[in-house]
């Protein structure tokens, strides 16, 4: 990656979570005056910014007032799709690099982003635009079985997998309020088989996949990722045939700069478009896993283009080297205590560990992503060693229950 001075130059992140907090750090270390928007005064990115500014993320006209105040060189975010269209809107009003506005709405509208691969040739599920229960209705008819999702949210929120039309009644609305474009649901046809993430960079010099996993659903949601499984190569899968479509997709849809996280289902020997987004992969993906599996700091290299920056990406994949994002499910209860963290921190090859909970709060079911009670990263240079790592972390975490 060329390097060049970001010294006395400015850069406001929009969105301020947890998952923001490796992109904040990073422009940190690399002498940025940092601005950090959120909606929430305690956001946990805040902590590593120059200065804050509470506003949600699609308050276009609030963040773009903030960024009119502090005049950043750049404007960017990660791992957040609902940031991306106002990431756009500020960056175009201010003459900064950006995507645009037309291909914001292109990577988080999944209309318009089924549109797109139904008119390229893309492989993509059948689907339709409902703006009302009845058109709904009408498509399970056709296919049986329906995924029901938001236009444009984030998380898995709204997202449905309906098989009657009574689970299609009482869903329909719940997935209609997440969408924020357009008040409309998208159905699309229920995909068979295994799901991968896609992960990567469009550079000056074109596109790079950078890491791959497979995924597996809990059983009890199966919208619900538990665990992504992260490798260079697979003996059951084409991987290299996965790489082409997306970089083939990516390059089609005419993104700039950036980086992209792309889901897929493999069906009849190809692999389907489930979504595509403008961002690296959330629960840390982008900032932790990517490096790990490719060598490439890809939120330095979004910074560096961001503000103009010639950026060359060299990856240097170890093909033995395997990665893991493995989301944590316990039963509900109130928790006493929680033994084991400290140790599991120390293990080699433990990258992070995070709980959505402490000690004396009333750990709450699973719904969708966001409610999923913790997650690790680990890694290893070989799967039986990584899997044996993740016995053992497995083994250590505690999580001890009050008792009436």
């Amino acid at each position: 990656m060329e390097e060049g001075t970001t010294m006395h130059k400015r850069i406001m992140i929009v969105a301020g979570g947890d998952w923001q907090v490796p992109i904040t750090k990073k422009a940190k270390e690399m002498g940025l005056y940092v601005i950090s928007s959120n909606l929430y005064e305690d956001s946990p990115a805040f902590a590593y910014a120059d200065a804050v500014k509470i506003a949600n993320v699609l308050d276009r006209e609030a963040n773009l007032a903030c960024a009119e105040r502090y005049k950043p060189d750049a404007v960017v975010t990660d791992q957040s799709d609902i940031a991306v269209p106002t990431v756009a809107y500020i960056c175009q009003r201010l003459g900064l690099p950006g995507i645009g506005e037309d291909k914001a709405s292109l990577f988080t509208n999944k209309y318009k982003m089924r549109e797109f691969c139904k008119k390229y040739g893309f492989a993509s599920p059948d689907f339709r635009l409902c703006t009302e229960l009845g058109q709904a209705k009408t498509f399970l008819a056709e296919h049986h079985r329906i995924i029901i999702k938001p236009i444009d949210s984030q998380s898995s929120r709204g997202v449905f997998l309906i098989e009657t039309q009574e689970d299609l009644t009482r869903y329909f609305g719940q997935s209609m309020q997440y969408s924020n474009a357009q008040k409309a649901v998208l159905a699309e046809q229920y995909v068979e088989g295994t799901e991968f993430t896609v992960d990567g960079i469009k550079h000056s010099k074109g596109y790079t996949v950078l890491a791959v996993s497979k995924k597996k659903h809990y059983k009890e949601n199966p919208n619900v990722a538990k665990e992504l499984f992260f490798s260079n190569q697979n003996v059951k899968f084409d991987y290299e045939k996965l790489r082409k479509t997306n970089q083939e997709l990516v390059l089609a849809m005419g993104m700039p700069f950036g980086l992209t996280h792309a889901e897929y289902k493999y069906m009849d020997g190809q692999y389907y478009l489930i979504e595509i987004a403008a961002r690296g992969g959330g629960t840390k993906i982008s900032s932790n896993i990517v490096p790990l599996m490719s060598g490439v700091d890809s939120n330095e290299a979004l910074l560096r283009m961001a503000l103009g920056e010639s950026v060359q990406v060299q990856p240097e994949f170890k093909m033995e080297r395997c990665a893991v994002l493995k989301f944590l499910h316990f039963q509900s209860g109130r928790v006493r205590k929680i033994e084991g963290l400290t140790k599991i921190r120390q293990m080699a090859g433990v990258d992070d560990i995070g709980l959505n909970f402490t000690a004396g709060e009333t750990i709450q079911p699973m719904h969708d992503d966001r409610s999923r009670q913790g997650y690790y990263i680990a890694y290893a240079e070989s799967e039986e060693k990584l899997r044996a790592l993740q016995k053992n972390i497995e083994q250590t975490l505690q999580v001890i229950y009050e008792t009436e």
